[in-house]
């Protein structure tokens, strides 16, 4: 069974998410915040990070499980191999 790029990048763009959220709330009411009007684009983008990471790896675990549940596919030996 292969691994699904989608679950390695889901955990990553998850964490990230995590950590910038994190600091989001950790600087809440800070001046850094009066150049973006007041709005706090660390908590808003950390929680786009972790919905978008989290899809990926729920989407990465469902196609791995809907792929461990087909049936094997079979293999054909009658064939000569071409090339090298």
């Amino acid at each position: 069974m292969s691994l699904d790029l989608r679950i390695p990048m889901g955990l990553m763009f998850s964490l990230l998410g995590i950590i910038l959220t994190g600091f989001g709330l950790a600087t809440n009411g800070s001046p850094i915040y009066n150049a973006s009007l007041g709005i706090n684009v660390n908590e808003w983008w950390g929680i786009v990070l972790f919905v978008f990471g989290a899809t990926m790896y729920i989407l990465g675990r469902r196609g791995q499980k809907r792929q461990a549940s087909l049936p094997p596919e079979p293999v054909d030996n009658t064939r000569s191999r071409l090339g090298h």
